[in-house]
């Protein structure tokens, strides 16, 4: 991991956008130099105030297809977030990240960060191409406000979970999730408050959007591994609407231009052509994301960063930190959510010097009263998974004894 205070390690700015070049940049194809100019202008610097513009951090199954899953197998997507539309069009941008510039370096700290992600495009090019499975291992935590007896205290959910794909006949997919689970108070003064109200066991908490919270209850203390078949019929991931065989991954294109029209064709067909272009953005930059965790091949990975890098309404900060300490670029959604917690904003973190997807995280931008109340400020990270292994394997991982379907 590069060191943001090595600025000799830094990528060479013109090596990079040599190197990286998306698509619609290519001289071939725009032949106009002034053309040229303003794509290179509207891809790396323009403004994204100036464009028109889940809770849980687990797997989920896909319902929206029309395939039905075996009572033990379920072809689940990966995408982090399970929520509606931003519930906030607004400007509203959550307090400078790590790296930031003053106000005034806003420009530069955009366009620095765009580039950052070209490079994280050439470098997913090299990635290895193939093997038997494709294994993830994943980090989560979760922040939820429990009530007790009229007394508001935060508790904190932690657990790994890892993700073995199969890709050869024969093979099958398998993932073990809340592998070292645990739900414990957040903070020394939420502890004090736990232990108050009698350190119960099961606590209730409000999860969800703020205008659609329900109770959901926690238990404190150690959880247990569950374990769950995600393959049905040759199926193994869920692609916007469609569940999706190895094949068919690897037939994706790998260009940005191929790409961004494929994942728009599939927003028309799931969402509707009516959604707002920040809607479109959002979901087009939450598919592309998922994209870079799937087994594709590695010029379908960097052609899903070059789409990141081209969406209208997005935001891309180079310089931040992932909930575990490593450096990347950040890239952030359009528009804001609103939950029990306050108004969030959604980060996906990606290493430009491996074209590894780090982390996708929510953040808060305005912390609700309740939360303010336990201590929760602005910038806190509420909700993450965060990856620590993607990538190829011969041999399925291991499932713990004491794991349940």
């Amino acid at each position: 991991m590069k060191n943001s205070q090595d600025r000799s390690k830094r990528p060479d700015i013109m090596q990079v956008l040599s190197d990286a070049r998306p698509d619609e940049l290519d001289p071939a194809r725009l032949t106009d130099p002034a053309r040229q100019r303003q794509d290179f202008v509207r891809i790396v610097s323009e403004p994204a105030n100036s464009r028109v513009a889940r809770r849980s951090m687990r797997f989920r199954p896909l319902g929206a297809v029309a395939l039905v899953a075996a009572a033990a197998s379920v072809v689940v997507s990966v995408s982090s977030f399970d929520r509606q539309a931003p519930a906030d069009q607004s400007t509203t941008q959550p307090p400078a990240s790590v790296g930031a510039q003053a106000p005034g370096a806003a420009t530069d700290v955009q366009v620095d960060g765009r580039i950052e992600l070209l490079s994280a495009a050439k470098k997913a090019e090299a990635s290895p191409a193939e093997g038997a499975y494709w294994q993830t291992t994943t980090l989560s935590g979760s922040v939820d406000l429990a009530e007790v007896s009229g007394r508001l205290f935060a508790v904190r959910s932690t657990s790994t979970d890892s993700w073995s794909v199969g890709v050869r006949p024969g093979t099958k997919s398998l993932m073990v999730s809340s592998l070292d689970s645990r739900t414990e108070p957040r903070t020394a003064a939420d502890k004090a408050v736990w232990q108050a109200v009698g350190s119960p066991r099961t606590v209730q908490a409000e999860v969800g959007q703020s205008s659609d919270t329900h109770s959901v209850a926690f238990t404190m203390g150690a959880g247990r591994p569950t374990v769950m078949r995600t393959d049905v019929g040759g199926k193994i991931y869920a692609v916007g609407p469609d569940n999706v065989s190895y094949k068919a991954l690897r037939a994706l294109p790998a260009t940005s231009d191929g790409l961004r029209r494929y994942l728009e064709g599939l927003y028309a067909r799931g969402n509707g052509t009516e959604g707002a272009a920040s809607d479109r953005s959002a979901w087009i930059l939450r598919q592309a994301g998922n994209l870079a965790t799937m087994p594709v091949k590695p010029g379908v990975r960097a052609a899903a960063y070059r789409v990141m890098a081209g969406l209208p309404g997005v935001r891309v900060v180079g310089h931040v930190t992932d909930p575990l300490g490593r450096e990347g670029v950040g890239v952030e959604f359009p528009g804001t959510y609103r939950t029990a917690l306050g108004t969030t904003k959604q980060r996906l973190v990606i290493d430009s010097s491996t074209g590894d997807l780090l982390s996708d995280e929510l953040r808060l931008v305005e912390p609700s009263a309740k939360a303010k109340a336990t201590g929760l400020k602005a910038g806190t990270v509420v909700n993450y998974q965060a990856t620590s292994r993607m990538s190829w394997g011969e041999r399925q991982i291991t499932v713990p004894e004491n794991a349940h379907s």
